[in-house]
């Protein structure tokens, strides 16, 4: 108890060196200074806030542009794709009319004849459809095989033909809007190698 008497006569002493007006102007600055520390550490802890506010709006903001475009690509796709399974169905059917019309008229008689060239009408007009909600034909006699758009079924041994070219197109294959709906059903050539071109090797 005395140690804390002497402290505050010590404290008291102090200030009563100081006069009336300096002891005011002293406790008046200690008071503004824990205002502007208080003050400082607020302004700190509301530009952390503001830095994170906008860290999330931007995340956010970034968000939104994704899902656009997700949503963008998946209504283009879908109206790109829609009649897919649809025109898979008719697909058949143009093979159907394909066959049909390789028939050789000059040997029907003339109601036949007609009749097949109906069927002609009927089929240009389907394909003609077909092109405009983007359908393609996969026919590529002469050219390279590709794997991404042909089936290869058969192989021929053709010496004049080089290896891998599409010797003939037994099924048509169709894209529709560039993706391939059926792959087309090909031969191709593979050269045979003669005995004394094995033993050169």
């Amino acid at each position: 108890m005395t140690e804390e008497k002497e402290m505050k006569k010590e404290k008291e002493c102090q200030c009563n060196k100081h006069n009336q007006k300096e002891k005011k102007e002293c406790c008046h600055n200690k008071k503004n200074n824990k205002k502007q520390e208080e003050l400082e550490k607020e302004i700190e802890n509301l530009k952390k806030e503001l830095t994170e506010s906008i860290t999330k709006m931007q995340y956010a903001q970034a968000e939104l542009v994704n899902y656009r475009k997700r949503k963008d690509e998946e209504v283009s796709n879908y109206k790109k794709y829609c009649n897919q399974d649809l025109i898979t169905e008719l697909i058949p059917i143009i093979d159907n009319f394909e066959r049909a019309i390789k028939l050789d008229d000059q040997d029907l008689n003339d109601e036949l004849s007609k009749f097949l060239q109906g069927f002609k009408m009927m089929y240009a007009s389907l394909v003609e459809i077909l092109k405009k909600f983007g359908v393609e034909e996969i026919s590529r006699r002469g050219e390279i095989f590709d794997s991404n758009l042909e089936e290869a079924l058969i192989i021929d041994n053709y010496d004049d033909i080089e290896d891998d070219i599409v010797t003939e197109v037994l099924l048509k294959g169709y894209r529709l809007n560039g993706r391939v709906i059926r792959p087309a059903s090909v031969k191709i050539n593979k050269k045979v190698e003669k005995e004394g071109e094995i033993n050169n090797e």
